[in-house]
Protein backbone atom coordinates (compact mmCIF):
# COMPACT_ATOMS: atom_id res chain seq x y z
CA UNK A 1 0.00 0.00 0.00
CA UNK A 2 1.10 3.22 -1.16
CA UNK A 3 0.27 7.07 -1.07
CA UNK A 4 2.97 8.89 -2.92
CA UNK A 5 3.00 12.42 -1.66
CA UNK A 6 2.91 13.32 -5.69
CA UNK A 7 -0.55 11.95 -5.84
CA UNK A 8 -3.71 13.99 -5.69
CA UNK A 9 -6.84 12.19 -3.32
CA UNK A 10 -9.10 13.11 -5.86
CA UNK A 11 -12.10 11.12 -7.30
CA UNK A 12 -10.67 12.09 -10.69
CA UNK A 13 -7.53 9.90 -10.30
CA UNK A 14 -8.52 6.75 -9.33
CA UNK A 15 -6.48 5.12 -11.09
CA UNK A 16 -3.10 6.90 -11.92
CA UNK A 17 0.04 5.77 -14.01
CA UNK A 18 3.03 7.14 -12.85
CA UNK A 19 6.50 5.95 -12.13
CA UNK A 20 6.35 3.12 -14.68
CA UNK A 21 3.75 1.77 -11.90
CA UNK A 22 -0.14 1.73 -11.18
CA UNK A 23 -1.75 3.32 -8.86
CA UNK A 24 -5.19 2.46 -8.03
CA UNK A 25 -7.26 4.42 -5.12
CA UNK A 26 -8.15 2.12 -3.08
CA UNK A 27 -12.07 2.18 -2.93
CA UNK A 28 -12.56 -0.53 -0.40
CA UNK A 29 -11.63 1.95 2.28
CA UNK A 30 -13.34 5.59 1.08
CA UNK A 31 -13.98 7.51 2.32
CA UNK A 32 -12.84 7.01 5.93
CA UNK A 33 -9.35 6.15 4.82
CA UNK A 34 -7.48 7.51 1.15
CA UNK A 35 -4.92 5.20 -0.01
CA UNK A 36 -3.47 4.28 -3.01
CA UNK A 37 -2.27 0.43 -4.25
CA UNK A 38 0.50 0.11 -6.42
CA UNK A 39 0.20 -2.52 -9.14
CA UNK A 40 3.79 -3.65 -10.52
CA UNK A 41 2.52 -7.06 -12.48
CA UNK A 42 -0.42 -7.95 -14.49
CA UNK A 43 -1.15 -10.62 -11.29
CA UNK A 44 -1.36 -8.03 -9.46
CA UNK A 45 -3.33 -5.88 -11.30
CA UNK A 46 -5.83 -8.73 -11.84
CA UNK A 47 -6.12 -9.24 -8.07
CA UNK A 48 -6.94 -5.48 -7.79
CA UNK A 49 -9.80 -5.77 -9.98
CA UNK A 50 -11.21 -8.88 -8.52
CA UNK A 51 -10.72 -8.20 -4.74
CA UNK A 52 -13.01 -4.44 -5.96
CA UNK A 53 -9.60 -1.85 -5.24
CA UNK A 54 -11.18 -0.61 -8.41
CA UNK A 55 -14.60 -1.06 -9.99
CA UNK A 56 -16.98 0.37 -12.08
CA UNK A 57 -16.55 -1.18 -15.98
CA UNK A 58 -14.82 1.82 -17.43
CA UNK A 59 -12.35 2.06 -14.68
CA UNK A 60 -11.58 -1.89 -14.65
CA UNK A 61 -10.90 -1.53 -18.55
CA UNK A 62 -8.69 0.79 -18.14
CA UNK A 63 -6.88 -0.71 -15.21
CA UNK A 64 -6.74 -3.90 -17.52
CA UNK A 65 -4.94 -1.83 -19.94
CA UNK A 66 -2.14 -0.79 -18.41
CA UNK A 67 -1.93 -4.62 -16.32
CA UNK A 68 -1.25 -5.50 -20.13
CA UNK A 69 1.70 -3.01 -20.15
CA UNK A 70 3.19 -4.08 -17.10
CA UNK A 71 2.69 -7.88 -18.37
CA UNK A 72 4.91 -6.66 -21.47
CA UNK A 73 7.44 -5.34 -19.49
CA UNK A 74 8.08 -8.33 -17.39
CA UNK A 75 7.79 -10.70 -20.33
CA UNK A 76 10.08 -8.48 -22.05
CA UNK A 77 12.77 -8.17 -19.48
CA UNK A 78 12.56 -11.84 -19.09
CA UNK A 79 13.16 -12.69 -22.58
CA UNK A 80 13.77 -9.82 -25.49
CA UNK A 81 12.94 -12.05 -28.20
CA UNK A 82 10.10 -14.29 -27.02
CA UNK A 83 7.99 -11.65 -24.85
CA UNK A 84 4.81 -12.86 -26.43
CA UNK A 85 5.16 -16.26 -25.86
CA UNK A 86 3.15 -15.59 -21.86
CA UNK A 87 1.46 -12.76 -23.19
CA UNK A 88 -1.37 -14.84 -23.67
CA UNK A 89 -1.24 -15.85 -20.21
CA UNK A 90 -1.50 -12.67 -18.92
CA UNK A 91 -4.26 -11.53 -20.82
CA UNK A 92 -6.10 -14.75 -19.79
CA UNK A 93 -5.54 -13.70 -16.40
CA UNK A 94 -6.66 -10.40 -16.71
CA UNK A 95 -10.12 -11.51 -18.68
CA UNK A 96 -10.78 -13.98 -15.76
CA UNK A 97 -10.82 -11.32 -12.87
CA UNK A 98 -14.66 -10.25 -13.14
CA UNK A 99 -17.11 -11.48 -15.98
CA UNK A 100 -19.76 -8.68 -16.54
CA UNK A 101 -18.52 -5.28 -17.06
CA UNK A 102 -17.83 -5.80 -21.07
CA UNK A 103 -15.64 -2.62 -20.29
CA UNK A 104 -13.20 -5.16 -19.74
CA UNK A 105 -12.74 -7.71 -22.38
CA UNK A 106 -13.35 -4.51 -24.61
CA UNK A 107 -10.25 -2.99 -23.75
CA UNK A 108 -8.01 -6.32 -23.42
CA UNK A 109 -9.51 -6.30 -27.37
CA UNK A 110 -7.97 -3.44 -28.03
CA UNK A 111 -4.41 -3.77 -26.73
CA UNK A 112 -4.95 -7.83 -28.61
CA UNK A 113 -5.01 -5.86 -32.08
CA UNK A 114 -2.15 -3.90 -30.90
CA UNK A 115 -0.13 -6.44 -29.64
CA UNK A 116 -0.42 -8.14 -33.30
CA UNK A 117 0.84 -5.59 -35.57
CA UNK A 118 3.91 -4.93 -33.30
CA UNK A 119 7.31 -5.10 -34.87
CA UNK A 120 9.43 -2.93 -32.83
CA UNK A 121 11.35 -5.15 -30.12
CA UNK A 122 10.45 -3.36 -27.11
CA UNK A 123 6.43 -3.43 -26.86
CA UNK A 124 6.12 -1.15 -24.01
CA UNK A 125 6.22 2.26 -25.54
CA UNK A 126 3.33 1.30 -27.82
CA UNK A 127 1.44 -0.40 -25.36
CA UNK A 128 1.63 2.66 -22.92
CA UNK A 129 0.42 4.47 -25.12
CA UNK A 130 -2.84 2.86 -26.04
CA UNK A 131 -3.36 2.23 -22.68
CA UNK A 132 -3.06 6.08 -22.16
CA UNK A 133 -5.27 6.73 -25.14
CA UNK A 134 -8.24 4.55 -23.59
CA UNK A 135 -7.85 6.74 -20.36
CA UNK A 136 -7.91 9.70 -22.03
CA UNK A 137 -10.62 8.94 -24.57
CA UNK A 138 -12.76 7.58 -21.92
CA UNK A 139 -12.54 10.93 -19.56
CA UNK A 140 -13.02 12.97 -22.64
CA UNK A 141 -16.80 10.21 -23.23
CA UNK A 142 -17.73 11.06 -19.93
CA UNK A 143 -17.84 15.01 -20.48
CA UNK A 144 -19.78 14.89 -23.44
CA UNK A 145 -21.84 12.39 -21.66
CA UNK A 146 -22.41 15.02 -19.24
CA UNK A 147 -23.43 17.03 -21.41
CA UNK A 148 -25.72 15.60 -23.43
CA UNK A 149 -27.43 14.54 -20.55
CA UNK A 150 -27.93 17.23 -18.70
CA UNK A 151 -29.69 18.50 -21.77
CA UNK A 152 -32.35 16.25 -21.10
CA UNK A 153 -33.01 17.79 -18.03
CA UNK A 154 -35.35 20.72 -18.53
CA UNK A 155 -36.02 22.16 -15.12
CA UNK A 156 -34.38 21.70 -11.82
CA UNK A 157 -34.79 18.80 -10.14
CA UNK A 158 -33.74 16.34 -7.07
CA UNK A 159 -32.72 12.85 -8.54
CA UNK A 160 -32.08 9.35 -7.29
CA UNK A 161 -28.84 7.58 -8.15
CA UNK A 162 -28.02 3.96 -7.32
CA UNK A 163 -24.28 2.28 -6.68
CA UNK A 164 -21.47 4.43 -7.91
CA UNK A 165 -20.68 5.79 -11.74
CA UNK A 166 -19.44 8.52 -11.26
CA UNK A 167 -15.34 9.72 -11.62
CA UNK A 168 -14.17 6.53 -9.29
CA UNK A 169 -15.38 4.37 -11.74
CA UNK A 170 -14.02 6.24 -14.87
CA UNK A 171 -11.28 7.61 -16.23
CA UNK A 172 -12.29 10.42 -15.31
CA UNK A 173 -15.66 12.97 -15.04
CA UNK A 174 -18.09 9.89 -14.27
CA UNK A 175 -21.06 8.52 -16.55
CA UNK A 176 -24.29 9.20 -14.39
CA UNK A 177 -22.52 11.14 -12.13
CA UNK A 178 -20.88 13.39 -14.85
CA UNK A 179 -24.48 13.75 -16.04
CA UNK A 180 -25.47 15.25 -12.50
CA UNK A 181 -22.14 17.14 -12.62
CA UNK A 182 -23.19 18.80 -16.02
CA UNK A 183 -26.10 19.32 -14.72
CA UNK A 184 -25.52 20.67 -11.71
CA UNK A 185 -23.11 23.32 -13.01
CA UNK A 186 -26.41 24.28 -15.38
CA UNK A 187 -28.24 24.76 -12.23
CA UNK A 188 -30.44 22.01 -12.83
CA UNK A 189 -30.05 19.18 -9.74
CA UNK A 190 -31.72 20.70 -6.39
CA UNK A 191 -30.18 17.73 -4.74
CA UNK A 192 -29.13 14.01 -5.24
CA UNK A 193 -30.41 11.03 -3.00
CA UNK A 194 -27.77 7.89 -3.27
CA UNK A 195 -29.14 5.17 -2.61
CA UNK A 196 -26.32 2.97 0.28
CA UNK A 197 -26.21 0.38 -2.49
CA UNK A 198 -26.16 -2.96 -0.33
CA UNK A 199 -24.24 -4.89 0.37
CA UNK A 200 -20.98 -2.99 -0.51
CA UNK A 201 -22.32 0.42 0.23
CA UNK A 202 -20.81 1.81 -2.65
CA UNK A 203 -23.91 4.49 -2.05
CA UNK A 204 -22.71 5.54 0.64
CA UNK A 205 -19.42 5.70 1.03
CA UNK A 206 -18.55 6.59 -2.82
CA UNK A 207 -21.10 8.37 -4.60
CA UNK A 208 -22.03 10.53 -1.90
CA UNK A 209 -18.08 11.15 -1.15
CA UNK A 210 -17.98 11.74 -5.00
CA UNK A 211 -20.98 14.72 -4.48
CA UNK A 212 -19.82 15.97 -1.54
CA UNK A 213 -16.02 16.64 -3.26
CA UNK A 214 -17.92 18.65 -6.12
CA UNK A 215 -19.89 20.45 -3.85
CA UNK A 216 -23.49 18.93 -5.09
CA UNK A 217 -26.05 18.76 -2.42
CA UNK A 218 -26.48 14.93 -1.15
CA UNK A 219 -28.21 12.31 0.68
CA UNK A 220 -28.19 9.06 1.37
CA UNK A 221 -30.79 6.82 1.75
CA UNK A 222 -31.29 3.29 2.56
CA UNK A 223 -32.07 1.25 -0.86
CA UNK A 224 -35.77 0.62 -0.12
CA UNK A 225 -36.78 4.13 0.59
CA UNK A 226 -36.74 4.83 -2.90
CA UNK A 227 -40.50 4.29 -3.41
CA UNK A 228 -41.78 6.08 -0.95
CA UNK A 229 -39.28 8.91 -1.96
CA UNK A 230 -40.64 8.88 -5.46
CA UNK A 231 -44.17 9.36 -4.09
CA UNK A 232 -43.78 12.47 -2.70
CA UNK A 233 -43.55 14.14 -6.40
CA UNK A 234 -40.11 16.04 -6.19
CA UNK A 235 -38.05 13.37 -7.93
CA UNK A 236 -37.43 14.23 -11.65
CA UNK A 237 -35.34 11.41 -12.41
CA UNK A 238 -33.12 8.78 -11.62
CA UNK A 239 -29.52 8.54 -13.28
CA UNK A 240 -27.19 5.31 -13.32
CA UNK A 241 -24.73 3.62 -15.09
CA UNK A 242 -24.24 0.46 -16.74
CA UNK A 243 -21.63 -2.26 -16.98
CA UNK A 244 -23.26 -3.75 -19.96
CA UNK A 245 -25.76 -3.02 -22.38
CA UNK A 246 -27.32 -5.54 -24.69
CA UNK A 247 -27.87 -5.32 -28.28
CA UNK A 248 -31.58 -4.87 -27.72
CA UNK A 249 -31.17 -2.16 -25.05
CA UNK A 250 -31.25 -4.07 -21.69
CA UNK A 251 -29.32 -2.81 -19.52
CA UNK A 252 -26.74 -4.99 -16.61
CA UNK A 253 -25.93 -2.82 -13.78
CA UNK A 254 -25.64 -3.02 -10.01
CA UNK A 255 -28.22 -5.42 -8.27
CA UNK A 256 -31.20 -3.03 -7.24
CA UNK A 257 -31.83 -0.95 -10.55
CA UNK A 258 -34.43 -3.15 -11.96
CA UNK A 259 -36.49 -2.42 -8.81
CA UNK A 260 -35.41 1.21 -8.95
CA UNK A 261 -37.12 1.17 -12.49
CA UNK A 262 -39.79 -0.19 -11.98
CA UNK A 263 -40.29 2.09 -9.30
CA UNK A 264 -39.56 5.10 -11.62
CA UNK A 265 -42.11 3.91 -14.07
CA UNK A 266 -45.14 3.37 -11.58
CA UNK A 267 -44.31 6.77 -10.14
CA UNK A 268 -43.78 8.89 -13.24
CA UNK A 269 -39.93 9.22 -13.00
CA UNK A 270 -37.78 9.15 -16.25
CA UNK A 271 -34.91 6.60 -16.05
CA UNK A 272 -31.62 7.13 -17.44
CA UNK A 273 -28.55 4.68 -17.93
CA UNK A 274 -25.56 7.11 -18.82
CA UNK A 275 -22.56 4.61 -20.37
CA UNK A 276 -20.21 5.11 -23.06
CA UNK A 277 -19.90 3.03 -26.58
CA UNK A 278 -17.69 0.39 -25.11
CA UNK A 279 -20.39 -0.66 -22.69
CA UNK A 280 -22.60 -1.54 -25.14
CA UNK A 281 -22.14 -5.40 -26.07
CA UNK A 282 -23.78 -5.70 -29.61
CA UNK A 283 -23.15 -9.80 -29.30
CA UNK A 284 -25.06 -10.29 -26.95
CA UNK A 285 -28.44 -10.68 -28.44
CA UNK A 286 -30.42 -9.57 -24.93
CA UNK A 287 -29.95 -9.30 -21.08
CA UNK A 288 -30.28 -13.01 -20.74
CA UNK A 289 -27.35 -14.13 -22.24
CA UNK A 290 -25.21 -11.40 -19.84
CA UNK A 291 -23.36 -13.72 -17.50
CA UNK A 292 -24.05 -12.30 -13.94
CA UNK A 293 -21.34 -12.59 -11.44
CA UNK A 294 -22.01 -13.71 -8.38
CA UNK A 295 -19.83 -13.22 -4.90
CA UNK A 296 -19.26 -14.37 -1.77
CA UNK A 297 -22.20 -14.54 0.54
CA UNK A 298 -20.29 -13.16 3.37
CA UNK A 299 -20.54 -9.98 1.79
CA UNK A 300 -24.29 -10.06 2.66
CA UNK A 301 -24.17 -11.80 5.94
CA UNK A 302 -21.60 -9.49 7.43
CA UNK A 303 -20.75 -6.00 8.25
CA UNK A 304 -17.81 -4.35 9.12
CA UNK A 305 -16.26 -7.09 9.72
CA UNK A 306 -18.84 -8.66 12.06
CA UNK A 307 -21.11 -12.00 11.19
CA UNK A 308 -24.41 -10.28 11.26
CA UNK A 309 -26.04 -13.70 9.97
CA UNK A 310 -27.02 -17.13 11.71
CA UNK A 311 -24.38 -19.64 11.40
CA UNK A 312 -25.30 -22.27 8.54
CA UNK A 313 -27.57 -19.73 6.70
CA UNK A 314 -26.29 -18.91 3.03
CA UNK A 315 -26.89 -15.62 1.35
CA UNK A 316 -27.88 -15.35 -2.11
CA UNK A 317 -25.21 -12.53 -3.52
CA UNK A 318 -25.37 -11.59 -7.20
CA UNK A 319 -23.74 -8.53 -7.80
CA UNK A 320 -25.92 -7.31 -11.14
CA UNK A 321 -29.42 -7.61 -12.56
CA UNK A 322 -30.87 -6.55 -15.98
CA UNK A 323 -33.27 -3.66 -16.63
CA UNK A 324 -35.46 -4.56 -20.05
CA UNK A 325 -35.22 -1.91 -22.47
CA UNK A 326 -38.75 -1.25 -21.92
CA UNK A 327 -38.21 0.62 -18.76
CA UNK A 328 -35.22 2.25 -20.06
CA UNK A 329 -36.38 6.19 -20.65
CA UNK A 330 -33.08 7.45 -22.46
CA UNK A 331 -29.10 5.69 -22.83
CA UNK A 332 -27.11 8.28 -23.79
CA UNK A 333 -23.39 7.58 -24.96
CA UNK A 334 -20.81 9.93 -26.20
CA UNK A 335 -22.08 9.45 -29.44
CA UNK A 336 -25.49 10.50 -28.59
CA UNK A 337 -28.66 9.69 -27.11
CA UNK A 338 -30.99 6.27 -27.26
CA UNK A 339 -34.78 7.74 -26.59
CA UNK A 340 -36.92 4.38 -25.80
CA UNK A 341 -33.87 1.99 -26.72
CA UNK A 342 -34.65 -0.69 -28.69
CA UNK A 343 -32.41 -3.12 -30.91
CA UNK A 344 -32.95 -1.12 -33.79
CA UNK A 345 -31.49 2.22 -32.18
CA UNK A 346 -28.38 0.82 -30.87
CA UNK A 347 -27.80 -0.96 -34.15
CA UNK A 348 -27.65 2.25 -35.72
CA UNK A 349 -25.44 4.08 -33.17
CA UNK A 350 -23.20 1.63 -33.15
CA UNK A 351 -22.76 1.98 -36.41
CA UNK A 352 -21.56 5.14 -36.33
CA UNK A 353 -18.41 4.03 -34.12
CA UNK A 354 -15.17 3.38 -35.43
CA UNK A 355 -13.66 -0.23 -35.02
Amino acid sequence: METPATLDIHPDNAVVWSDQKLYLLDQRVLPLETRFVVCDSAAATAKAIRDMVVRGAPAIGITAAYGIVLAARDRFQADTAGWRDGLAEDLDLLAAARPTAVNLFWALKRMRRLIAKLDQLDPVPALLAEAERIHVEDAAANRAMGDLGAALIETPTEIITHCNAGALATGGYGTALGVVRSAHAAGKIRRVYADETRPWLQGTRLTAWELQQSGIPVRVQADNVAASLMARGTIGWVIVGSDRIAANGDVCNKIGTYALAVLARHHGVRFMVAAPTSTIDMSIADGADIPIEERAAEEVLCCGGARIGAEGVDAHNPVFDVTPAALVDCIVTERGVVEQPNAEKLRALMETCVA
